[in-house]
């Protein structure tokens, strides 16, 4: 196991991006409009490329405290969901009028919020909606998101019938007074339960999301949520590093700062984790993924083809991506398009007939270099140079010629190694990757407030 003395933790341990996205959020403007969303769509519409979705379902029935989601609060009546599928319905048809054809879905993906806040007919309705507007292929990945709070074997069995093949299950902690603590009480026996009902109803691949680093977690009693996850064997597991941003989720401030864990006891917390998930057959997955070595993500993993995109780490190509519903965000023809982040504008644009978009951001060459550049650190932990070579016709040193102070300190720190073939990062550096794409990040380096991002360690 590594450890690691508290003076390094000190010195990596600064606000930066998770870089889900490149630019991240933050640089983008309300500058971009519908009509720039609807010629994308257009150029899309023609191209052969095929569609990766991913449809938002914002309602939850409570709040969980360490939530950065966007979420709204609904008490268990389908009236929420029928006006929102309404409203939705209307988005789908604009965007499938746009691209003037019917695209081929090679991948899809339902969040929130808790997609399983909706009825089994709402599920069906928003299925049944989504295969009238575009062409499902049979081979397709299609996933969703479940709380275990809010589904019934009934309703897991409605989700696989329609075509469901992954699901993506919140845990973050079997701790009682953990859960407690974040106002999310979820027993064992229960997600026990709905577990043993995936495995029966034969979904292809079962995710658990976990979360180091919420309050009263020690790396004693998380290592025991880590035991019993072990013991029920999903395929995969994303360990999320907590996200404590109160300034920008203000639920967060129901939490007890002196409840949480030290950032070295936090660090501790996943070092534990990720040593008992590597000695029982999960193979770490670039930044914060395990899954079974037999698992498709880990082989993609090690044959160098994987990708990640705001839906997650996928074996899949994702260059394209639509997203639907409130805060959505989708990937056009190199741009960015985030949708209305409150339900209000988000319903008064659809009544408009309008695309809802709030902003986004076209990327230029230099943004696509740098997106290429962090993508391959992030999911591969390596950039070859003569690949880079390759797709932007340069060299990667003379390229980043400004960033060579960067990088030879993240030498001398033993984040990474490199030659005239590569820019590896090390196993050491994988802890601190967020660190080692920074310093590529251009929009960073002008010295705009980082105090949007969490904390690094």
């Amino acid at each position: 196991m590594l450890t690691i003395d508290k003076e390094i933790i000190q010195k990596f341990d600064v606000a930066g991006p998770r870089y889900t996205s490149y630019p991240t959020a933050p640089e983008w403007t309300n500058a971009l409009t519908k009509a720039t969303y609807e010629d994308k769509l257009r150029i899309f519409g023609q191209s052969l490329t095929p569609l990766s979705l991913y449809v938002h379902i914002p309602f939850c029935r409570s709040l969980c405290y360490f939530c950065a989601c966007n979420v709204l609060i609904r008490p268990n009546d389908e009236k929420y969901g029928d006006e929102y599928l309404g409203y939705l319905f209307k988005e789908m048809d604009l965007v499938a009028q746009s691209m003037g054809g019917r695209k081929k879905i090679k991948q899809m993906h339902w969040g929130g919020g808790t997609p399983t806040y909706l009825s089994e007919a709402q599920l069906e309705r928003l299925f049944k909606k989504i295969t009238a507007s575009f062409d499902l292929d049979p081979r397709a990945e299609i996933a969703v998101e479940i709380d275990p709070r809010t589904i019934d074997r009934n309703k897991l069995e409605k989700l696989r019938s329609l075509g469901f093949n992954r699901v993506s299950m919140g845990i973050q902690d079997f701790d009682e007074a953990v859960q407690k603590e974040v106002n999310r009480i979820q027993p064992f026996e229960k997600v026990q339960a709905f577990y043993q009902w995936c495995r029966e109803l034969g979904f292809r691949s079962i995710n658990f999301d976990l979360i180091y680093g919420l309050p009263n977690q020690t790396p004693d009693q998380f290592a025991s949520t880590v035991e019993k996850v072990i013991d029920l064997r999903p395929d995969r597991i994303a360990l999320y590093s907590f996200a404590y941003v109160p300034w920008i989720k203000k639920q967060q401030r129901k939490l007890l700062f002196e409840n949480l864990p030290t950032n070295s006891q936090k660090l501790d917390i996943f070092l534990q984790a990720r040593r008992l998930f590597l000695e029982h057959g999960y193979e770490a997955i670039a930044m914060d993924h395990f899954a079974l070595r037999e698992d498709e993500l880990a082989r993609a993993f090690e044959q160098g083809h994987l990708y990640r995109n705001f839906m997650g780490y996928t074996v899949r190509p994702a260059d394209e991506f639509v997203g639907l519903g409130l805060s959505s965000i989708s990937f056009v023809e190199k741009t960015f398009i985030q949708n209305y982040k409150t339900i209000h504008e988000y319903y008064d644009s659809l009544k408009r007939n309008e695309l809802p978009v709030e902003r986004g951001k076209e990327l230029t060459v230099d943004d696509q270099i740098r997106q290429w550049t962090i993508d391959r650190l992030m999911c591969r932990f390596e950039v070859k140079k003569r690949e880079f070579k390759t797709e932007f016709g340069c060299e990667f040193d003379q390229y980043f010629a400004e960033e060579q102070s960067h990088i030879a300190y993240c030498l001398a720190e033993g984040l990474i190694e490199t030659s005239h073939d590569y820019c590896r990062v090390t196993d050491f550096g994988k802890l601190f990757v967020r660190n080692i794409c920074m310093g590529f990040d251009w929009y960073l380096r002008q010295g705009k407030t980082s105090r949007r991002f969490s904390q690094t360690v």
